[in-house]
């Protein structure tokens, strides 16, 4: 199974990635992780484009085609890169839930973005404004939506694992 979490930065998406990870024993491919080895490497300068992504369809493939579950986290932004995500398990022959994580109150999400600590040496945080004007495509397809508004992480991610029972695809 491929979880693909997506949201604008502070919704909520690296916690519940975790926990569930944590829960099912799955791989955990955080794009942030990834684009900040990349810079590490020297390869690249912050924004880095694709290739964080390019990497993280790789790794992505790869786990599943070993029968692991893998939870995919990223901004997530545009059509194509959802569009290449489920190509990914589709190639692999994983079942795919979109998940988009959202958090629908204004003041909790900018508390939650501006009082977060760095948690990836060097990874530059975005402050408010830049989520504001951040580019975010709407969803054009069915998909998973997580409101973490007014929820604790463990709230939310009962929440989450009632909606993809809902759904049939429960991870186990």
């Amino acid at each position: 199974m491929l979880l693909v979490l997506s949201g604008l930065p502070g919704t909520g998406k690296t916690t519940l990635a975790r926990l569930l990870a944590t829960r099912i024993g799955a791989v955990h491919l955080r794009i942030d992780t990834i684009e900040q080895a990349i810079v590490r490497s020297g390869l690249a300068r912050h924004p880095v484009g694709p290739a964080g992504y390019v990497v993280g369809y790789a790794l992505a493939g790869e786990h599943l085609r070993q029968g692991l579950p893998v939870i995919a986290e990223s901004v997530n932004p545009r059509a194509v890169t959802r569009d290449a995500w489920r190509d990914v398990g589709s190639a692999s022959g994983a079942d795919t839930v979109e998940v988009e994580v959202v958090c629908s109150d204004p003041a909790e999400h900018r508390h939650r973005l501006t009082s977060r600590s760095v948690d990836i040496p060097g990874l530059p945080l975005p402050d408010w404004p830049q989520v504001l004007a951040r580019a975010y495509e709407p969803w054009e397809r069915e998909h998973v939506v997580i409101d973490t508004a007014g929820q604790s992480p463990h709230e939310s991610l009962a929440r989450f694992v009632r909606l993809l029972d809902a759904r049939g695809a429960a991870p186990e």
